[in-house]
């Protein structure tokens, strides 16, 4: 059970494929939730949202 493996996730990585074994919604969760720890939108404090409004 390697590289060669398709049934594996370890074969999928190698393969760049996707399926059971290594499913694409997974991945994107993960990718989601490391990016929300620690991070801010960096809007906070930044007018009133409208477009094209002055600064006063």
């Amino acid at each position: 059970m390697g590289k060669g493996d398709l049934r594996t996730r370890r074969g999928k990585i190698f393969r760049g494929t996707h399926g059971n074994a290594r499913s694409r919604k997974r991945e994107k969760a993960l990718k989601r939730k490391r990016g929300k720890e620690g991070q801010s939108t960096g809007k906070e404090g930044q007018g009133t949202g409208k477009v094209g409004a002055k600064p006063a």
